[in-house]
């Protein structure tokens, strides 16, 4: 069971994060046929490269994320200051559970009718979260399921008015969404998948065994959401009740970062806490969902920095183990070029999206 948990949480991890943030980019209801096909082309192109990358840096490491960049700056032999990404990602894992409950809770929930105000209801949420984010992990994940489950079942039974599949011209915005979809709402760069799969990373030969089960769970995620039509006539029990699940999943997974790095326990929750509060400050929501996006991608960028042109060539071959020399080499091509030059095109075009 433990070698489907990573797939089975990419899957629903990469579905309410989704859910969460494609309607800030307008992508609610609206189903052009031009836009999915470079969302997947991005898949292919930006978030394969990034969970090669993720896990590579798992197996080389043998810890968790925030830890293992003590080691890994030192075997670079680079300035400590690398190790900046990974209390970015850290801060920014209850930070992006904070969105997703901000998010998901305004458009599925309705306060006048159960009157209180949307913030106190974003912290009963989290009250919940936290509190769920002690149990095990499976329990975690088996709760996500069933919400996600339930959450399509009834999109099946009960069918959004959507638009009918169409074509439109494409435009250097959605070259900013596409790529916001396919690296931040799936959870890429965040060190997550490298701390669920650190078990099975050890056992496996080839970094392939892990990684394309786990993005092919991102993929499904993404074909589901665009088949169903996800939006705000979700059922809100059951999106509300993934929501709280996934929250929680990513609360533990920031707490156990933090305790990998002996953090002490009062810094731990202060962490948290100051990334979810915010969230409870009313009418600052317009500002914190572009910071989450572009966030997500500075990291993810870092990363690639640090990966692709301060780790040596040979840092990272025998960890991937993918026994094609040019396959290989196709990948570092990726992660030095393709992928910079790509986020920050991304955030380029989302940033005059907003402006």
């Amino acid at each position: 069971m433990s070698r489907w948990l990573s797939p089975l949480m990419a899957f629903c991890l990469s579905f309410i994060l989704i859910a969460g943030l494609a309607p800030s980019l307008g992508l609610a209801v609206d189903r052009q046929i031009d836009f999915w096909m470079l969302w997947l082309a991005t898949m292919l192109l930006l978030a394969l490269p990034i969970a090669y990358l993720e896990i590579a840096l798992a197996k080389r490491s043998k810890t968790t994320a925030l830890n293992a960049l003590s080691s890994l700056t030192r075997d670079a032999d680079v300035s400590p200051k690398w190790r900046i990404v990974g209390w970015l990602a850290v801060v920014f894992i209850p930070f992006l559970a904070g969105g997703i409950v901000f998010n998901i809770t305004a458009m599925n929930l309705k306060p006048s009718a159960l009157a209180i105000e949307h913030h106190w209801l974003v912290l009963i949420c989290v009250i919940l979260a936290f509190g769920l984010s002690f149990i095990s992990r499976q329990i975690l994940l088996v709760l996500s399921v069933v919400g996600v489950l339930a959450s399509l079942v009834f999109a099946t039974v009960y069918p959004a008015a959507l638009t009918p599949w169409h074509m439109t011209e494409l435009s250097f915005g959605e070259w900013g969404n596409a790529t916001i979809l396919a690296l931040v709402a799936t959870g890429l760069g965040l060190g997550l998948y490298w701390q669920n799969s650190l078990n099975n990373i050890q056992a496996q030969d080839s970094a392939t065994k892990t990684v394309l089960p786990i993005w092919l769970g991102q993929l499904l995620a993404v074909i589901a959401f665009a088949y169903f039509g996800v939006n705000a006539q979700l059922p809100a029990i059951s999106i509300v009740f993934s929501v709280i699940a996934v929250a929680a999943l990513l609360l533990q997974f920031a707490r156990v970062q933090l305790q990998h790095r002996q953090v002490s326990v009062f810094l731990q929750y202060a962490i948290c806490f100051a990334a979810l509060a915010i969230w409870f400050v009313p009418n600052l929501a317009q500002w914190l969902n572009p910071l989450l996006m572009l966030w997500g991608l500075v990291i993810c960028f870092i990363y690639t920095i640090f990966v692709g042109w301060m780790m040596k060539i040979s840092h990272l071959r025998k960890a991937m183990n993918m026994g094609n020399e040019a396959v290989y080499n196709i990948w570092r091509i990726a992660v030095r070029i393709v992928l910079p030059l790509s986020i920050l095109l991304a955030i380029v075009a989302f940033v005059g999206q907003l402006i």
